[in-house]
């Protein structure tokens, strides 16, 4: 596993873009944990739930944490799309996409609605 996905099974944008990176994982390098299933807590006590919920969390395979854009450009790298989100990480480029990042974190709930027509789903799941 090159890369652990700590994400809001309850967010359908969440779950969307997990769907994605589920399909195009065809070495299976990733694998996705819903912050939310009901023995998250026991089996990963290093993570902070409210925490997880507020910014993208994921696990490198040598137990290095990233964060935000930093796990969303791993885990596209991890399945030979990084080229898609490169230029989130360019020097320039990064201070910006990073508060875009937050902006969209903390009201992805309200921008959920306005897409989906669903803000939050009780348990999103990743073989809809």
């Amino acid at each position: 596993m090159a890369l652990i996905l700590f994400y809001d099974g309850g967010c359908p944008l969440c779950v969307n873009e997990m769907r994605h990176l589920k399909r195009k994982d065809k070495q299976q390098r990733l694998q996705f944990e819903n912050i939310w299933a009901t023995d998250f807590a026991e089996r990963f006590p290093h993570i902070d739930v409210a925490e997880a919920n507020r910014i993208l969390h994921g696990q490198q395979s040598d137990g290095t944490m990233l964060y935000g854009l930093d796990v969303t450009h791993a885990a596209w790298s991890a399945v030979g799309r990084g080229w898609l989100t490169a230029a989130l990480r360019w020097p320039l480029i990064r201070w910006l996409a990073d508060r875009g990042y937050l902006f969209f974190a903390r009201n992805r709930n309200g921008i959920s609605r306005l897409i989906t027509g669903r803000e939050r789903c009780l348990q999103c799941s990743l073989d809809e």
